[in-house]
């Protein structure tokens, strides 16, 4: 479900954002506050799973999400719409923390990266679809039946893991919850990016920046010092000893700030520029996701038996050249030579993502996999809400802020003057290119984890 509401709504972004009248921040924010939900809340969820079982926490997120789809679907202003996604992004943390963690306990330690490979083939078929189904919708129906694909869904799968699913995890019952470390954590991430969505605005909120900066800042030292007298902290901070931990921590951190945007900004591409309908630029991405099918499994599987090592580095330096390659695309580039990038692009996120996930989990002893998981989460989840906010920002570097929104919400695409076309364009091709440049820096602490698990703690 998380794939396929991602896909969803990132196609459907220029709709919601013209029929809600939105300007560019509050779209990103459409996003933004699904991602941002889920990143705050996963650090309490896994503590809360490790406590009271996961089976039970990953059921509620079904009915969490169901009810916030419901009422994105309903929203009647930009404020209501990103409140109600906040809600889906509540559901999808609850769903999120717990899947990997339970796949990771009733898998055999040898065959934990064909395992994940196969859990990513179904986050991306529904990415796929998800693609697909919103552009039908789009071509057919309101934006709000974007939302209302979830509700049946979201029923039989609330139904279907109460009444299957049984808990097989060894359970930290009676373990009491840090309330002070989640707040103080919360505060910290929300500050950061606000900080960074008013510095698009430009130099009139330079103030605010300023202030929302100092905060995250200083909630940030309090969390960690607060977390180092905890008897029981939201982070175990025992975890980052393990070099193998922490090393693709950062590098999958890294990597989600590079390709977080990604989608966004190749559906945008597809639909503000060259004039396609949402259904059309779907189909168009759908060659990304395929080669990342492809190569996933076999990469999971082949780093089971030789290592993470040769396949995340691999991975890593193909995305980063195709990033490169899309800084060069321009209106006149031939959609053949675009599809050649999506796969080079597809493949090396396939040989980066499997191997890197088993090499982080496996090096976790089983009783802490829980929040090891949900730490692993949320640096996925804020990689990917500073890529969003950053894309703006470079944006903003080399288009007026007031020309992004009014290419991003334009009611007729079509419309769109030929000068803002090629700008926005410009602004896009700037973008991928310090994409590349970040994504290249997560080869560093990939490969200073080491060739092998490090001894888990006990």
């Amino acid at each position: 479900m998380d794939g396929l509401d991602s896909r969803i709504v990132i196609i459907g972004l220029p709709q919601v954002a013209a029929a809600l009248h939105a300007d560019v921040e509050q779209a990103i924010w459409f996003t933004q506050s699904y991602v941002l939900a889920t990143a705050i809340a996963l650090l309490l969820i896994g503590r809360v799973s490790d406590t009271v079982g996961r089976v039970k926490i990953y059921t509620m997120g079904f009915a969490v999400f169901t009810i916030g789809s419901a009422l994105t679907s309903i929203a009647q202003n930009p404020a209501q719409f990103i409140l109600w996604r906040g809600l889906q992004g509540l559901g999808v943390a609850m769903m999120f923390t717990n899947s990997l963690a339970m796949v990771v306990d009733a898998t055999p330690i040898g065959e934990l990266g064909f395992s994940l490979g196969i859990n990513q083939i179904a986050f991306r078929f529904g990415a796929m679809a998800g693609l697909t189904i919103s552009g039908l919708i789009l071509s057919f129906i309101d934006w709000r039946a974007l939302f209302y694909v979830n509700i049946p869904i979201g029923i039989f799968g609330t139904f279907w893991a109460h009444l299957r699913l049984k808990e097989i995890a060894k359970l930290d019952k009676g373990t009491p919850i840090d309330w002070v470390g989640f707040a103080s954590f919360a505060t910290s991430i929300t500050s950061f990016l606000l900080a960074l969505t008013y510095e698009a605005y430009g130099l009139s909120e330079r103030l605010t920046v300023y202030g929302l900066l100092i905060l995250s800042g200083i909630t940030l030292v309090s969390f960690i010092v607060h977390e180092r007298r905890q008897l029981h902290p939201l982070i175990d901070t025992s975890l980052l000893k393990i070099r193998t931990f922490t090393g693709g921590m950062i590098a999958q951190t890294l990597n989600l700030v590079a390709w977080g945007a990604f989608f966004l900004l190749i559906s945008l591409y597809f639909q503000l520029v060259l004039n396609m309908s949402p259904l059309e630029a779907g189909i168009r991405i759908l060659p990304l996701d395929i080669a990342f099918l492809a190569t996933g499994p076999l990469s999971g599987r082949l780093s089971d038996k030789f290592g993470h090592l040769p396949f995340t580095t691999c991975g890593l330096i193909i995305s980063s050249a195709a990033f490169f390659l899309f800084s060069t695309v321009n209106i006149t580039t031939p959609q053949s030579t675009v599809f050649a990038y999506m796969i080079i692009l597809g493949a090396g996120m396939g040989l980066f993502v499997s191997p890197n996930i088993s090499s982080i989990m496996s090096s976790i002893p089983e009783k802490r996999r829980g929040i090891a998981s949900a730490v692993r989460a949320t640096f996925f989840q804020v990689g990917f809400a500073l890529s969003l906010n950053v894309v703006v920002l470079l944006m903003t570097l080399v288009i007026p802020y007031h020309t992004i929104t009014e290419v991003i919400s334009a009611i007729n695409p079509v419309a769109i003057p030929e000068a803002d076309r090629l700008l926005f364009l410009k602004g896009v091709s700037y973008s991928y290119s310090w994409l590349a440049v970040v994504n290249l820096s997560a080869i560093a602490p990939s490969i200073l984890r080491g060739h092998s698990q490090n001894n888990k703690l006990g």
